[in-house]
């Protein structure tokens, strides 16, 4: 039985959605008072077999939080729950485009809710939020997304992109996140979990992000795990919800171990946690079974380092 990573080496989750941390007790309860009882299943994955039908279960939790109110309760539990599984600090992402779309809900009503709510937890638990921009209604759409998370850069420690890998390539984005840039807000990409290693390229190489979200088929291409070993670029890997969306054949085939010996820098994250059933002790476990408990504490201590919200 391996040992587990030391007590006095932090654990931190670096890639959680706050839109996919949503209690689904909490979940259910909102849909009550909307009239609705959908089952258990309609809020937490199994192997849904792609990232559409796994991001649907994000959608049916999202779509009941119609009020400001929710959402800073949402947030507070979401807070509460990473603190209980003995987490040190965590950065929860989240997009007021995707909120405000689906709840009728302004994205600076949002934003405000959330970051209130994060401000005034008040729990021995270090707490940053990234704003993401959506990707799927394209470049301008973007730049004014990036633009309003900007205004409230003073309550974020980074940005994101996220949506439709190829669909919308990171190249297009490159004029909104330069403006990140020049406010020395940091970035990070989703790229190389829906799409292959060229999305990643596309992302490295356009919008100079520290971290990559997921990234894990950067595996299939030798030339980009040098390259992202030589530039210190963070994968944030979250194993369970890689498996659950597609992105890894399997746990057992899982591109964790292929990173690893690759050298380059990863931070073991949940993504999901309340779709995905998991915690970050478990993706641990799971991490100490892939790569042996030493690397499992490299990785533990790296996500110290590679935080945003210091």
């Amino acid at each position: 039985m391996p040992a587990p990573p030391s007590e006095s080496t932090p654990m931190i989750d670096l890639h959680r959605h706050l839109e996919g941390s949503v209690r689904p007790s909490t979940a259910y309860r909102l849909a009550e008072r909307a009239g609705a009882r959908p089952p258990r299943s309609e809020f937490v994955a199994g192997r849904e077999g792609g990232l559409l039908p796994y991001l649907s279960k994000i959608d049916n939790a999202a779509k009941f939080a119609t009020t400001a109110d929710d959402w800073w309760r949402i947030t507070g539990e979401a807070v509460s729950d990473a603190c209980d599984d003995g987490l040190s600090a965590v950065e929860f992402r989240f997009s007021p485009r995707f909120i405000a779309a689906r709840t009728g809900l302004e994205s600076d009503a949002v934003i405000e809710a959330v970051t209130d709510a994060a401000a005034g937890h008040g729990l021995p638990i270090d707490v940053g939020l990234i704003g993401i921009v959506v990707r799927d209604e394209g470049p301008r759409s973007g730049e004014r997304q990036l633009r309003r998370l900007l205004r409230h850069a003073d309550r974020l420690v980074g940005v994101d992109l996220a949506g439709d890998e190829a669909g919308f390539p990171a190249a297009q984005f490159a004029a909104a996140f330069g403006l990140a840039h020049d406010a020395s807000v940091p970035v990070t990409i989703h790229a190389g979990e829906a799409a292959g290693p060229e999305s990643v390229w596309n992302a490295v190489r356009h919008l100079h992000p520290a971290r990559i979200g997921h990234g894990v088929r950067s595996a299939e291409d030798p030339r980009l795990l040098d390259h992202l070993a030589a530039r210190g670029i963070t994968l944030e890997v979250a194993v369970t919800s890689n498996v659950q969306t597609g992105a890894a054949q399997d746990r057992r085939h899982h591109q964790l171990s292929a990173l690893v010996q690759a050298a380059v820098p990863v931070a073991l994250c949940t993504d999901n946690p309340t779709v995905s059933n998991t915690r970050l002790s478990r993706e641990f476990d799971i991490a100490r079974e892939l790569v042996g408990a030493e690397a499992a504490d490299r990785i533990r201590r790296h996500a110290f380092t590679a935080r945003f919200g210091r």
